[in-house]
């Protein structure tokens, strides 16, 4: 018997397909484009043409085009497309054109077809508590930590926990560490006083974050160059590739080197429009997929050695710390907030690392 009970709350399946609505209003294949303009309200469906049924997938996710991410994307397209000789479209919105990460969400889980494919993690706590363990400050040690983890057990506990909540994994895509940036040099959590940091709708990290004597704000990620350009926030923390991307360069002077969360996201689509998928296109979806990761593992591997220098060339100074302190602050701050199911978790984490054995 697994390790986790399987948290599904009576009736929630009626409000996330009437809250859909509100999330993702992405529109239907539009000719085999890669992006599209947000704004279609025509839902996805599967459709008959003359050489039999077609198969129309979105893909929804918050990064620019610039991203790993949308190159996963566009290489998940090229691979399925070709496999099955166009019986399944895909069109691709990035830059948060359908909505947040929890809109997408939503609306991959209602199953209606208006986003079908999304990258999520941690906020999907939202529909199975346990899954916010892997926003988990300091939990996860080292790449080979990582690996460990999402190929053992543990990686097979939280996979039925993402198919219990409606989205099944066609694959896990891991990220480089966060890092804090800020216009003050942080050199301890005591530094960190009264600062106003943006954080995802974590309530782990806003806890490790509180528990430093910061200030975390939750928003999404399209609102943060914006507000830290207004001063209605002080820093954010993300991994390189997305300061990067998020040209949040041009607002912030330091990358503070806490590297305080090493995760990952799942690229996981809709268990609905999935389970409604005859078996081949079922089977073409997910090599497309293993293809896609595989690529993008390789261009995440080589943008994170050169990450650091081309913020460096955009006026950025990195700041080494000693990651102690912050650590001993954010795990106790944690610890205090986890449930049952997450901390049986995060003690089968912490005793996946292969340091430890």
């Amino acid at each position: 018997m697994k390790l986790l009970k399987k948290l599904i709350a009576i009736g929630f399946a009626a409000t996330l397909t009437a809250g859909s609505l509100a999330g993702c209003g992405g529109g239907s294949s539009t000719g085999g484009g890669t992006t599209a303009p947000a704004g279609n309200s025509q839902a996805n469906t599967e459709t008959a043409t003359a050489d039999g049924a077609t198969y129309d997938l979105v893909i929804g996710h918050i990064n620019a085009e610039t991203h790993t991410w949308h190159k996963l994307s566009e290489k998940f397209k090229e691979e399925v497309e070709a496999s099955t000789d166009g019986k399944v479209k895909v069109t691709i919105y990035p830059g948060s054109q359908l909505g947040s990460e929890t809109d997408m969400n939503m609306s991959a889980i209602a199953g209606d077809g208006s986003c079908d494919i999304v990258f999520t993690g941690e906020s999907m706590q939202t529909y199975e508590s346990a899954l916010g363990i892997i926003g988990m400050p300091y939990a996860i040690t080292s790449d080979e930590h990582m690996d460990a983890v999402l190929n053992g057990k543990v990686g097979e506990d939280l996979e039925e926990l993402m198919e219990n909540a409606g989205l099944h994994v066609l694959g896990a895509i891991t990220r480089g560490p966060r890092n804090v940036t800020s216009n003050i040099e942080i050199k301890s959590p005591d530094d960190m006083k009264g600062f106003k940091i943006r954080t995802p709708e974590s309530a782990m990290t806003m806890a490790a974050f509180e528990a430093m004597g910061a200030k975390p704000t939750p928003m999404a990620f399209s609102e943060i160059f914006t507000s830290l350009q207004q001063g209605v926030i002080d820093g954010q923390e993300n991994p390189l590739a997305n300061i990067q991307d998020g040209a949040f360069y041009e607002v912030q002077d330091y990358v503070i080197r806490t590297e305080h969360l090493r995760a990952w996201v799942y690229m996981a689509i809709s268990s609905a429009r999935f389970n409604s998928f005859p078996e081949d296109i079922q089977q073409a979806i997910q090599d497309a997929a293993d293809t896609a990761i595989d690529y993008e593992h390789e261009l995440f591997l080589e943008q994170e050695e050169e990450l650091q220098s081309t913020l460096e060339e955009e006026g950025m100074t990195f700041v080494d710390v000693d990651q102690t302190p912050f650590r001993e602050a954010a795990v106790e701050g944690v610890l205090k907030v986890l449930d049952d199911n997450q901390r049986a978790i995060y003690d089968e984490i912490v005793a996946a690392d292969p340091a430890n054995n």
